[in-house]
């Protein structure tokens, strides 16, 4: 009896053992198969490591483009004295209008504008708009853009492409001139072009 009792417990503990284990026949041999594994969760998607590889070509590619914008110093002061001979357009107070001798100052400027964008095809000009100190800060600010937009108008009518041309507004807070009379007030309603920063 004890060893049927033995025998039993033998077989269980045996039977427990080889639980973890599949058996697989091949033909008439038997063989002990290793324990199964739950499946290998899938690899991590690869978007999270093209992204810094496509933005580092997106960089790169954009890094040879800044660099051909890029002027010299020397560049630079040749640019800025051709533009400090384009002559600045007056307005009329309250208007934004282009009389008719700014219409032939603008119209003077447009030659040079070509042959200075011809020379400098990557730089973009800045048209600044600009108010007398009459009127509030807010109502020369919006006086001033539309000077300005209205001198952008002009030249882009004339050829000058507007992918080149920006604009912006200073009001009063650049004035030319800070005598109280008219003159001085003449001077400071106008529209100076300059190459955009």
């Amino acid at each position: 009896m004890k060893t049927t009792v033995l025998f039993v417990t033998g077989l269980c503990l045996l039977t427990a053992g080889c639980a973890k284990k599949q058996v697989a026949s091949t033909g008439g041999a038997t063989q002990i198969a290793a324990p199964v594994q739950a499946p290998a969760p899938p690899p991590a998607p690869q978007q999270a490591k093209a992204a810094p590889a496509k933005q580092a070509a997106t960089q790169t590619a954009a890094q040879p483009a800044a660099a051909a914008k890029k002027l010299s110093a020397e560049q630079r002061a040749s640019l800025n004295e051709l533009l400090a001979r384009l002559a600045d357009a007056f307005f009329d107070y309250n208007q934004t209008t282009i009389r008719p001798d700014a219409s032939t100052t603008m119209a003077a400027n447009v030659t040079a504008i070509r042959n200075i964008l011809a020379d400098y095809p990557t730089e973009k000009l800045l048209i600044e708009g600009h108010a007398d100190e009459r009127g509030s800060s807010e109502y020369n600010l919006a006086l001033a853009d539309r000077r300005s937009r209205a001198a952008q108008e002009f030249l882009s009518t004339r050829g000058i492409p507007q992918s080149q041309l920006s604009v912006l507004s200073y009001g009063e807070e650049r004035p030319a001139c800070t005598e109280q009379t008219e003159a001085c007030f003449q001077q400071n309603r106008r529209v100076h072009i300059t190459v955009a920063p």
